[in-house]
């Protein structure tokens, strides 16, 4: 019979063997350090000259599309960075860039545990959790930068998801309201936040504005929902595939990612009972450029996709009430709004279980209505700031801030 240990218990029995491990590690770090000056008859020794100026870390490979402009921007300055990702087939690992070295640091713990030992100067990540679980802070790291990866909610994530890091660039003033609403409620300090704007959005921005609109297709629709107990397939499962097949529209269907980890048996189950046809197929290309392209609406839930859809691709949605439960995450302590609940109504309308059977007429109605379109505009002005910037104003605020870190070392 196997033991069992509960993720909780696993994480802490994690945390106690790194903290061990990292006390025997400053331990011979610091006799090695005494054994070098002795050795050099009392001089100075430089204990630091192993230290990476910059390091992005990546949990996965499907955030290459959120660090890629920002890794342009540092290589056409001629900035060296390490990209250190737990994913073995990341696109990061053959980037183009002269100056982005890409490192596989292994799976899930593998990588936190090289992580909590790093010594650099800054770490930027768009990973939440920083030491709450398993990746904890490194002593041998200055300063801890996050970088949001959708146009939604800084409190989106899990409890305690961004309260350890020391800075957050974020793109609309409501993240920064919302952010220090959280430190004061919690006791605390205030973080550096930079309003940076989306650089990934502007990246598909400028690749849209590129290609182009798509060729002139059958009416498509595209469902992309989120994972977890609040999203579309755990509240509706099947019976939304089989309304949108009624519809006699193409039909594009896109899990997040995360289902086929966390809700392998749904997804199964799915996939059997609704095989890919001339009508219907199931989209899991890395990147969403094309499908999204070629969508004329999409149906989602909380998904950070809805807003690349609509503000981006400038086309309506249609968004599943799904009874979203706050209290895993940070948004469970707001007293103000979730912007995204305030956005939704204006771009889009709500799907729910009353009126799913009408959801053809909910389509056409979204297509051709034009207040939509006022909706988009004033959610794309208060949660895309600084448009058209994101990767410059990124990379200017990383060496304006690296800079700071070296000029105080060097005056210590």
């Amino acid at each position: 019979m196997g033991l069992y240990i509960d993720p909780g218990t696993g994480s802490m029995l994690f945390a106690i063997l790194i903290g061990i491990i990292g006390a025997l590690s400053y331990l011979l770090k610091d006799l090695l350090v005494k054994l070098r000056f002795i050795l050099s008859g009392g001089k100075k020794v430089e204990s630091n000259a192993d230290k990476i100026p910059l390091v992005i870390f990546s949990d996965d490979k499907r955030y290459w599309n959120v660090f890629e402009p920002v890794c342009r921007e540092l290589d056409r300055r001629g900035v060296d960075v390490v990209y250190m990702t737990a994913s073995p087939d990341d696109p990061a690992l053959s980037a183009p860039y002269e100056h982005v070295r890409g490192e596989f640091i292994g799976e899930n713990n593998k990588a936190f545990a090289k992580l909590n030992f790093l010594n650099a100067s800054i770490v930027l990540s768009t990973t939440p959790g920083l030491d709450v679980y398993q990746w904890k802070r490194s002593k041998k790291v200055r300063y801890y930068v996050h970088m949001l990866h959708a146009a939604n909610e800084v409190a989106g994530y899990r409890m305690f998801g961004i309260d350890y890091y020391d800075a957050l660039l974020l793109s609309g003033e409501y993240q920064v309201r919302d952010v220090r609403f959280l430190e004061e409620k919690r006791g605390l300090p205030p973080k550096e936040l930079v309003k940076i704007g989306i650089p990934y959005m502007d990246e598909m921005a400028a690749r849209l504005e590129a290609q182009g609109p798509a060729a002139p297709h059958e009416r498509t629709v595209l469902l992309a929902p989120s994972w977890g107990q609040s999203a579309i397939f755990q509240k509706y499962g099947g019976r939304i595939i089989e309304v949108l097949l009624k519809t006699g529209y193409h039909i594009v269907i896109r899990p997040h990612p995360q289902s086929f980890t966390a809700e392998k048996d749904l997804m199964e189950k799915l996939l059997r009972e609704y095989p890919e046809s001339e009508q219907l197929e199931w989209n899991r290309d890395n990147d969403n450029f094309e499908v999204l392209r070629r969508a004329d609406i999409l149906i989602s839930d909380f998904s950070g996709v809805i807003f690349d859809f609509s503000l981006v691709y400038d086309k309506p949605v249609i968004y599943a009430d799904t009874e979203f439960d706050k209290s895993p995450y940070d948004a469970w302590w707001l007293e103000t709004p979730y912007w995204t609940f305030t956005a939704l109504p204006r771009i889009g309308q709500k799907l729910t279980a009353d009126n799913l059977a009408a959801l053809k007429e909910m389509i056409d109605a979204c297509l051709t209505d034009p207040k939509y379109a006022q909706g988009r505009q004033e959610a794309r002005a208060e949660t895309w700031e600084h448009k058209g910037e994101g990767a410059k104003r990124a990379v200017d605020y990383l060496l304006d801030k690296y800079q700071e870190l070296t000029t105080v070392e060097e005056e210590k």
